[in-house]
């Protein structure tokens, strides 16, 4: 297999102009006007996917956008990989703020990437990043190479919670039956630092609305006599953490699972530039609770954060008045131990306790989702952590992330397999922002890189 690096350097102008075909489908899954572009990218995925030498390739119908699925099998004696990856993208606006068309992909110079970045919606989320594995299986197929069963399932409806995937797969348990989940929709710590997400947190996501007057009343004639909502809301948010900025709701930590001092020194050793984080960020100083690190904080600790917040007048100008209510958003990221649903219910029983005489509190829970974590000694790791050290030629760190992929715990759930999250983008790739790129070094290397994982998984059942 050591011609895949001549191979993608022979094919890369194609690679690109097919990825560019996809970039210039504006496939919106969030608004309905998009809705043909939609159908549309999933039928010229389809088409690629036959391409490349994918067998029993549909367009698969579910009670929303469709799904695209392709097989290789060459025997039940053979390791089977699920391939996951989506084909929907974010919406492009603010489109004032995009220095192109985000739906006209150019590449574009800069001091990360000398070699070009390509500028469009969905070039690294997920476009970019799926397309990835179809060029790949494009060379293990033509080539004969292909050690292992392949299947893949690629989505139109990411970028809206997925929800329609839990009802296909839940229909076609035989059908995805596999002994790896193979993900491409993450990012590497560096360039120089290749890295594999072995964890990510779990998602609580609420609404929370306090209720005063039955109307706005004047401030003047009514302040110091009517609890004021926006006032009370702001306390009860401040009561929402302690002094040393844990969360303050009882039962929140209970059921954590704490890392092992190992586990812990391992995540650390990332390399990581605290200041060039802090002027990344665009921030003095950096906060957080305490006894941890920022990666620790950052990744493998449970959160909670205002989302936004909102009540009474804000338009410009001055107007005096008591709002009649006032509401915030509120996300928990959760670590493994916790149960969504079970810290949903615990912090609407404290929020709800912290409301006083002369409001009415209410809480709508939202969409959650599982903490996810991968054994580094899993078969699955071990062949991406291999992978990636043979095209990298450089130590493969962990990486604990702290965003939430639902789909991940919910794969494990119904199909009963692990995911690996290799993904090749970058933090800097800008996804649901305007000027979303993705470096064509690291699409190439992709490429490059994911016949390896095949390899080494296949090895290690034989």
């Amino acid at each position: 297999m050591d011609d895949i690096a001549s191979y993608v350097q022979q094919n890369r102008e194609r690679f690109l102009e097919e990825l560019f075909e996809l970039l210039k489908i504006p496939s919106v899954s969030a608004d309905p006007a998009y809705a043909q572009d939609v159908l549309n990218t999933a039928e010229k995925v389809k088409n690629f996917l036959e391409q490349a030498g994918l067998d029993s390739v549909s367009v698969e119908e579910t009670p929303g956008y469709p799904i695209v699925y392709g097989e290789k099998i060459l025997g039940s004696n053979y390791p089977t990989v699920l391939v996951y990856g989506h084909y929907d993208v974010q919406p492009p606006d603010p489109l004032e703020l995009w220095e192109s068309d985000p739906f006209e992909p150019v590449i574009r110079q800069t001091a990360e990437h000398p070699d070009g970045t390509i500028v469009a919606r969905g070039a690294s989320d997920d476009k970019g990043q799926m397309f990835m594995h179809v060029k790949a299986l494009e060379y293990l197929i033509k080539n004969n190479r292909l050690p292992a069963n392949v299947k893949l399932m690629i989505e139109g409806e990411e970028e809206v919670g997925s929800p329609s995937l839990e009802w296909f797969v839940k229909n076609n348990h035989e059908k995805l039956a596999n002994d790896i989940i193979l993900i491409s929709d993450t990012a590497l710590i560096s360039k120089d630092t290749p890295s594999i997400t072995a964890g990510l947190r779990g998602l609580s996501y609420v609404e929370v609305t306090v209720q005063g007057p039955s109307h706005d009343l004047h401030s003047g004639l009514y302040g110091g006599a009517v609890a004021n909502p926006a006032n009370i809301l702001a306390q009860m948010i401040a009561r929402l953490h302690d002094e040393k900025n844990r969360v303050a709701i009882p039962g929140f930590y209970e059921k954590v699972v704490e890392l092992s001092t190992d586990e812990r020194a391992l995540i650390n050793g990332i390399p990581f530039d605290e200041e060039a984080y802090k002027k990344m960020l665009g921030v003095e100083a950096l906060w957080g609770e305490e006894g941890y690190t920022v990666l620790e904080r950052a990744s493998v600790r449970p959160t909670l954060d205002v989302n936004g917040i909102w009540g009474g007048y804000t338009g410009e100008g001055a107007k005096t008045i008591i709002p009649s209510k006032a509401s915030a958003k509120i996300s928990m990221r959760l670590v493994p131990g916790q149960n969504p649903e079970e810290i949903t219910r615990l912090f609407t029983e404290y929020f709800k306790k912290l409301s006083p005489p002369g409001v009415k509190t209410e809480v709508k829970a939202f969409h959650g989702g599982y903490p996810y974590m991968m054994a580094l000694d899993h078969p699955g790791y071990k062949a991406a952590e291999r992978a990636l050290n043979k095209t990298f030629g450089k130590k493969v760190y962990p990486f604990y992330t702290g965003g939430s992929i639902p789909i991940v715990p919910l794969f494990e759930k119904e199909l009963g397999a692990k995911s690996v999250l290799m993904g090749f983008g970058l933090d800097t790739d800008r996804i649901h922002s305007p000027n979303e790129n993705f470096g064509v070094w690291n699409f190439l290397k992709g490429i490059e890189t994911i016949p390896y994982f095949y390899a080494y998984f296949a090895e290690s059942f034989r």
